[in-house]
């Protein structure tokens, strides 16, 4: 099976190209998703991230207070690595087992950080959804109703345009409208299907 991996900066409209794929009939595995299944209540992930952080990490029904771990890892570079060694590991094999379950043509995986985690030995290519870094901030100032600031800060946190767009395989412009945007996924959907049919 072809694997594609669907990458791209925040705001970017990862979402919106992974649901059109969906509708394609392409499997659609996120990582943001798996991350989310890996720390749930009972979940050793969670245990691993409550030793490392301490409890105020997890709310009054034991689970685990998002928005207040990424604040606090956010402002901490060495906490947030630590973050990522207890999930990455684990959300790479979660990730492998769904893939290996799957019998269609090919299939989409969303890593929305792809650049900065490395896990491209999971995909055969790249497809990474591109706007230019003004949008991205006007769209998560919107989303997030945060400031322009806090959303350059964002920003900044994560790799540099440039560093995605360098392990593309394919890139898909979403400054554009949504018919643009569907004309894009329907080309794409058959170029991997092609590309899925070859490889048999």
């Amino acid at each position: 099976m072809l694997v594609v991996g669907l990458t791209g900066g925040i705001g970017s409209g990862k979402t919106a190209v992974s649901d059109r794929f969906a509708r394609c009939g392409a499997p659609v595995i996120d990582t943001d998703l798996l991350a989310r299944e890996l720390v749930e209540p009972g979940q050793p992930a969670l245990a691993a991230i409550v030793a490392e952080f301490g409890p105020e990490c997890l709310d009054d029904r034991g689970r685990l207070r998002r928005a207040h771990l990424r604040e606090r890892v956010f402002a901490d570079p060495a906490g947030r690595r630590r973050l990522e060694a207890i999930l990455h590991p684990r959300i790479r094999g979660l990730a492998r087992e769904r893939i290996a379950a799957l019998t269609a043509p090919y299939c989409l995986v969303v890593i929305p950080l792809l650049a900065e985690t490395g896990m491209t030995d999971l995909i055969d290519r790249v497809l990474v959804v591109d706007v230019p870094e003004a949008e991205q901030i006007r769209r998560v100032m919107v989303r997030d109703q945060i400031d322009e600031a806090r959303a350059r800060r964002i920003l900044a946190a994560q790799a540099p345009r440039a560093r995605r767009l360098a392990l593309a395989d394919e890139i898909l412009d979403n400054a554009g409208d949504l018919d643009h945007l569907d004309r894009q996924v329907v080309d794409l959907h058959q170029r991997y299907s092609r590309l899925a049919a070859a490889r048999t």
